[in-house]
């Protein structure tokens, strides 16, 4: 961890990723940190390296769960799935955000110091001082968060343990030898620094006058707009704090943690409820949300709570994921475990349904499953995919690294109306960064009012039940839903809910810690589908996973246990 500090320089972060005015470089990207105290821009450069590293959807872990398989051979996800996780080698670490953390802590110091002069206004001032405190508070929880979600876990001893929680900027020859808090420790001083951070920031960024926040009331509004306006509305705010509440409560909550114990599930379904309730309600789901990726600007907006700026026209995961015959890499190859996930049209499982046939397995089905997957004989990406009898370079095992291993190849996250020629030259479209979507949201919610009281138990008017029915409902299930309305015990909503959350956050990167944090198998077997050109047959094994009984809980890095005598390893690492 010392490394982290004697190799911090700052980096300043542009308009493009989080709008705000563009500042002048420093000379050679590095000043004395004297310097920050006098100059309000490269102090606020300061703080803007918390807005790097954020997780987005695009890690593609799922690669490492039954939902898929990479058919890049040295794809580290593959790898750990395959039994390499270990103490040196863990793709999914997140011990690097603790330098997001000394960021946000160095500039609190500053700030905290009274020094920095933000404007010769002196409500201007006081209010983008606080507005940016409560920046900071909030990125050095959530960067807290990360390390938590990747490293908490037992001792040998047994005892649940978090992560160190840091206050306080330490130079290079300070003392990092602290020992871990307990996990519910973490938990609560994550939970005070997103409190904290409530108190200082507006919920929204707004230039409309009826939409600012009562505790602004007397402020010019001209003022206002200037510091907490909808120029910054890419920066983190009230309502995303909020949410992101709502994510580390569940979390805490979930059964290979406090299971229960405590007011977690009240603390997410509460606050879940309250951003929901200022949607519309249920109602506020968007009816489009489901394709949230689109180029369709007014979908990403209104589906994203919280994004980056939408890019240019690019195709990068593009090249990666589309089939070869398309000019991509068929990277991401969607599993028959996931593919099963999707109910009958009628929203029944298909292990529960009399119309389901094997030898038609597509036939009327849940539709988010052909929004994201490419199924056999689908069209996309400029051609028709055939993964069977017949299909070329896209039929399973053509070509190593390029076809699929599964019959499948991921449609999900990806914009259709990319092409790719074979010369290399592309025509791209627009992507954006993904930290927190209202579908999320949503889920939270009806898992954590679930557990507090079973399918109809209300917080604040909102039941598990009436999510998911909403939920359900969009995604074109055909009406009545008699499946969900069988649904009368906790247990039952359970499994129902966990399946909707894996078919709707599919992709993003959550599936490779829910199983973690529900306590499931880690070791369900990668199943694929082949179509021979007669009949449909199931692949049964097509990449093992291999985890260890106590990979629920993810290593700590090795280099850091062997520098810090106080920093205790998880249980069998």
């Amino acid at each position: 961890m010392k490394n982290l500090i004697k190799n911090i320089f700052i980096v300043l972060v542009f308009a493009s990723m989080i709008g705000c005015e563009t500042f002048e470089p420093i000379d050679e990207n590095r000043l004395d940190f004297d310097e920050i105290s006098v100059f309000p821009a490269k102090a606020e450069g300061l703080l803007l390296n918390g807005y790097i590293g954020l997780v987005n959807q695009y890690s593609f872990s799922e690669a490492a769960t039954d939902d898929a398989v990479n058919n890049q051979l040295e794809n580290n996800y593959k790898r750990i799935a395959l039994g390499e996780l270990n103490a040196q080698f863990n793709p999914a670490s997140r011990w690097n955000n603790y330098e997001k953390v000394f960021w946000m802590n160095k500039f609190l110091q500053i700030v905290d110091a009274g020094e920095i002069v933000w404007s010769r206004d002196e409500v201007a001032n006081k209010l983008f001082s606080d507005r940016m405190k409560g920046e900071a508070l909030a990125l050095r929880a959530l960067h807290h968060f990360y390390v938590l979600q990747a490293h908490a876990g037992k001792s040998s001893s047994g005892e649940l343990l978090g992560i160190p929680y840091f206050k306080e900027f330490i130079e290079s020859d300070g003392n990092f030898n602290v020992p871990r808090l307990s996990f519910e420790a973490t938990v609560q001083a994550i939970l005070q620094d997103f409190d904290e951070a409530l108190e200082l920031l507006p919920t929204d960024y707004t230039d409309n006058a009826g939409n600012i926040d009562s505790k602004y009331d007397g402020i010019d509004v001209n003022i206002y707009r200037r510091v907490n306006g909808s120029l910054y509305n890419l920066r983190i705010s009230g309502r995303i704090v909020k949410a992101l509440k709502t994510r580390v409560a569940l979390f805490a909550a979930s059964p290979s943690f406090l299971n229960g114990q405590g007011n977690y599930y009240n603390i997410a379904a509460e606050n879940a409820a309250d951003i929901i309730n200022t949607i519309g309600g249920v109602g506020g789901l968007n009816p489009n949300g489901i394709e949230f990726y689109t180029s369709d600007v007014n979908v990403q907006s209104s589906e994203m709570l919280w994004r980056s700026s939408i890019g240019g026209n690019i195709a990068t995961i593009e090249k990666r994921m589309f089939p070869p015959s398309v000019n991509g890499k068929g990277e991401i190859n969607p599993t028959q475990n996931f593919v099963d996930a999707f109910p009958m049209i009628d929203g029944t499982p298909i292990t529960q349904s009399s119309s389901y046939n094997p030898q038609d397995p597509y036939k009327d089905r849940d539709p988010r499953l052909e929004k994201y997957v490419v199924l056999n004989g689908s069209s996309f990406g400029g051609g028709v995919i055939n993964t069977g009898f017949g299909g070329g370079i896209d039929r399973l095992d053509s070509i190593p690294e390029f076809s699929t291993k599964t019959g499948y190849y991921l449609k999900k996250l990806l914009q259709p109306e990319v092409r790719i020629n074979s010369d290399g030259t592309t025509s791209g479209k627009v992507h954006a960064n993904v930290y927190f979507r209202y579908t999320e949201l949503f889920l939270i919610l009806a898992e954590a009012a679930n557990e507090i009281g079973g399918p109809d138990h209300q917080v604040n008017g909102i039941s598990a039940r009436d999510v998911i029915s909403q939920i359900r409902k969009r995604a074109g299930i055909s009406q009545p839903d008699n499946y969900l309305g069988s649904i009368n015990t906790k247990d039952a909503m359970r499994e129902l809910i966990r399946n909707e959350r894996r078919i709707e956050l599919s992709f993003e990167g959550h599936r490779f810690w829910d199983l973690r944090r529900w306590g499931a198998s880690l070791n369900e077997t990668a199943k694929g589908y082949f179509f021979d050109g007669t009949s449909y047959n199931e692949l049964p094994s097509v990449e093992n996973r291999i985890y260890k009984p106590f990979a629920i809980y993810m290593p700590i890095p090795n280099s850091e246990i062997v520098k810090f005598s106080e920093l205790e390893q998880n249980n069998g690492w």
